[in-house]
């Protein structure tokens, strides 16, 4: 399959344009496609410029509000509750973890709750924004109710990703962003556009059977969670799961579960509200409240030191550590540009037909 590349500066271009005609703010189109195209340079595409036609669509259906105002709801010496104003996620989400990062300058530690948001892209990307402050950065969200706990047939929970980045001294910092599943929604998305089956463990028909048909939670079907079933230790990916949905909404004011509001056109919207929108949870430690930041980041890279030095296993090149993948797809991006599927390009044009835009 013969797939495109493009520069990050005529995505981002794009991606602006098309943020800006949606009525957002050139400050907020900016910041939101830097998510995205983050996402892209990572190599989580799952999450960066084919997530755009879904905030056009939630657009299109007067689900997103492109003028929010963020405010805060509750506060204390080191927490925050924001309210998203029903805005496209990366919006509120960067202005939690900013806030978290301040608490933390002057409380040690700092945590934000979101509430009334929607998707926001890569949770590595907030994490991050801890690290040049010489901080410990957490981000977690929940999401569309694509995930059926362990014994159930039936979606309740989303794909619930959460992110740790701590910053180290002359090694790289450790990223870890991951889904509490196998893998990602968009990842169903990319093999359904693909004709691509998927591997086992990843999802179930609607009666709960194991399937490898990445359109089954199209129809009634669930994504399952890490694990895949309970003799692999689904249960725990359950656990994380549940514990992202609790900390993300019940905690914030938001939507929790299955009532979260979908991003996709094949889920319902439930009538039953528990809270407003999504829900994200952001924190952010300073390292020199535990110990001088000198000191930590010499144990942290002795730490990264040792685990690269393990023996790998026969058939593997090397040991790696979280944020290794990322940062070598960053730079092959940076050499070789932005790749996308035809049918991503396709649903690019789409929108630029739609908007006056070009897309080539």
């Amino acid at each position: 399959m013969n797939c495109c590349r493009y520069s990050y500066s005529y995505l981002s271009d794009f991606t602006e344009s098309v943020l800006r005609y949606m009525g957002l703010s050139e400050t907020d189109a900016a910041v939101c496609a830097k998510v995205f195209l983050a996402a892209e340079q990572r190599g989580i595409s799952t999450h960066g410029v084919i997530r755009l036609s879904d905030y056009f669509r939630l657009w299109e259906t007067g689900r997103i509000n492109a003028r929010p105002i963020i405010r805060v709801v509750h506060k204390s010496p080191s927490t925050a509750v924001l309210d998203g104003d029903g805005a496209i996620g990366m919006i509120p989400a960067v202005r939690g973890m900013q806030t978290a990062i301040e608490k933390a300058e002057t409380a040690g530690t700092g945590w934000v709750a979101v509430n009334n948001s929607s998707n926001f892209g890569i949770a590595g990307y907030y994490a991050m924004m801890a690290l040049k402050h010489d901080m410990i950065g957490f981000s977690c969200t929940n999401a569309s109710p694509l995930v059926a706990p362990t014994f159930s047939s039936k979606p309740m929970l989303g794909t619930n990703p959460i992110a740790i980045a701590v910053p180290a001294g002359k090694q790289p910092p450790f990223v870890a962003d991951f889904a509490t599943t196998p893998v990602t929604r968009g990842k169903f998305t990319v093999a359904a556009k693909k004709g691509e089956r998927l591997a086992s463990g990843y999802a179930q028909d609607a009666e709960g059977n194991p399937t490898d048909d990445p359109a089954a939670i199209e129809h009634g079907g669930s994504m399952l969670p890490l694990g895949g079933d309970r003799i692999h230790g689904s249960h725990k990916g359950y656990c994380l799961g549940a514990a992202v949905d609790i900390l993300s909404a019940v905690l914030s004011g938001a939507n929790f579960g299955p009532f979260v509001p979908p991003m996709m056109s094949y889920l319902s919207m439930l009538d039953e509200k528990t809270g407003d929108g999504w829900g994200h949870f952001f924190g952010a430690m300073r390292v020199d409240a535990f110990m001088p930041t000198i000191e930590f980041k010499q144990r942290m890279d002795k730490w990264i030191k040792v685990m690269r030095s393990a023996p790998p296993a026969k058939g593997q090149e090397k040991v790696l550590i979280p944020g290794d993948p990322e940062r070598e797809n960053e730079k092959r991006t940076a050499r070789e540009g932005i790749t996308l599927l035809p049918q991503v390009v396709a649903d690019m044009q789409v929108i630029a037909k739609k908007t006056g835009l070009t897309f080539k």
